[in-house]
């Protein structure tokens, strides 16, 4: 469940210290602008900075910024951080930021949002963009570490949170190494299911069977259950098959952010189902070589999925227009579940769907930049992946999701901050 504490930040680099633990890893060449409601931290955006310098480009750049920020309703100021290397090596950093910040400090000040600080770090040093006071902001700047080391840095990978690496140092660019090879027993498990099951996917039972098995494996999940291929390969090589059918990939998204009921009506309102033999049954998920002897409840009780009233399309949770606030935690176990279904290297229909899911999932929580890189993989890993191409359009157009530009709905990360 979603955690409602809070961190107080005091220093400017608590603040940057907490960037990387929201975004997954350290910004490169980006602009991070993160909106404020009174004290309380509010909406992230992170973008990459603009290549053209000219008044015209740096103006169009700050209209497209003030343009995402004030779908953040609540926010009545900003703080910005510039991530760039330019101009740290001949002392001209702040000359060549100035520009940029100004022009979107003139933009912002027209949507009443006061940009109450702005900041400029590069692999090295960091600096405030407006203090010249040498005594607080010595030439070049404070060490970066500083920031690394902060007290709330601190506290958050105390509590587990991970800084990965940039997209652009290793999850941008697809695998060129060999595969690691997935576990023998996962790919003898999956390639039977595949003859069991596929052929019923117009199925509703079948249907009802898959998303019980999928909100088994997330409730486990977001308890600290992962999956290991030594005990779950059965179950793993179960969940890889399901991943091959678009209608099943879709209602298992659909379940996880809105809910089994959205999953179930929203497949009968597309016509997914066929006519079916009043004795049909669908498949058997008793006996998935659970560990322990664990065993999958049946699928009529799901708590946490809300009152049968509460139902949405496909189509406005693809897009991140309903619920007006997702299940978090489970998309997030959602997203833990997928990376342990595949393998870096792997190419065919089951990494792309894990990969494009993945790329969702990121998306939804306003990281594009990671939302495209894991797109690029699916891409790579088999080519022409429909859903992939459509959420590839969506980055294109410069859409951001719904739930990553309101305060209320918005991914918050480990924990929620104040300053």
């Amino acid at each position: 469940m979603t955690t409602k504490r809070t961190m107080t930040i005091h220093r400017p680099e608590d603040i940057l210290g907490y960037i990387p633990h929201l975004l997954g890893y350290w910004p490169e060449e980006s602009l991070v602008a993160i909106t404020m409601q009174g004290k309380l931290l509010g909406a992230t955006l992170r973008v990459d900075l603009p290549v053209r310098r000219s008044p015209r480009a740096l103006a169009g750049f700050a209209e497209q910024i003030r343009h995402y920020l004030v779908a953040d309703e609540a926010a009545n100021g900003v703080v910005l951080a510039l991530y760039s290397d330019a101009g740290w090596a001949d002392g001209t950093v702040v000359q060549q930021s100035m520009p940029l910040i100004e022009v979107l400090q003139a933009f912002l000040d027209e949507a009443d949002l006061t940009v109450r600080d702005a900041w400029l770090i590069g692999s090295n040093y960091w600096r405030s963009a407006f203090c010249t006071d040498e005594s607080c902001c010595p030439d070049p700047g404070l060490p970066v570490d500083r920031i690394k080391d902060s007290q709330l840095s601190a506290e958050l990978v105390y509590q587990g949170s991970a800084v990965g690496p940039a997209p652009n140092t290793g999850l941008r660019q697809p695998s060129t190494g060999a595969a690691i090879p997935l576990d023998p027993l996962v790919l003898e498990a999956e390639s039977r299911f595949e003859g069991q099951i596929l052929g019923m996917w117009r199925s509703e039972r079948s249907l009802e069977s898959v998303l019980t098995v999928w909100h088994h494996v997330l409730t486990r999940a977001e308890h600290g259950g992962p999956l290991k291929a030594a005990t779950d390969a059965k179950l793993m090589g179960f969940l890889r098959t399901t991943l091959k059918v678009p209608a099943w990939r879709d209602a298992v998204v659909v379940m996880a952010a809105a809910g089994m009921n959205s999953a179930k009506s929203g497949a009968g309102a597309l016509g997914l189902f066929s006519d079916e033999d009043p004795h049909e049954q669908g498949f058997d998920v008793g006996d998935l070589g659970l560990p322990d002897g664990e065993s999958i409840p049946a699928a009529a009780v799901f708590p946490g999925d809300g009152e049968p009233g509460d139902v949405f399309t496909y189509g406005d949770v693809l897009l991140g227009m309903r619920p007006d606030r997702p299940c978090w935690s489970r998309v997030d176990a959602l997203h833990q579940v997928l990376a342990r279904l595949c393998v870096d290297g792997e190419s065919g229909e089951v990494a792309a769907a894990a990969f494009t899911l993945q790329g969702w999932i990121s998306w939804c929580k306003g990281s594009g930049s990671i939302a495209h890189a894991f797109l690029v993989r699916a891409e790579a890993a088999f080519p022409g992946y429909r859903l992939a191409e459509l959420l590839m359009e969506v980055l294109g157009q410069g859409t951001v999701c719904r739930w990553a530009s309101r305060p209320g709905s918005a991914w918050r990360g480990p924990r929620q901050a104040h300053v």
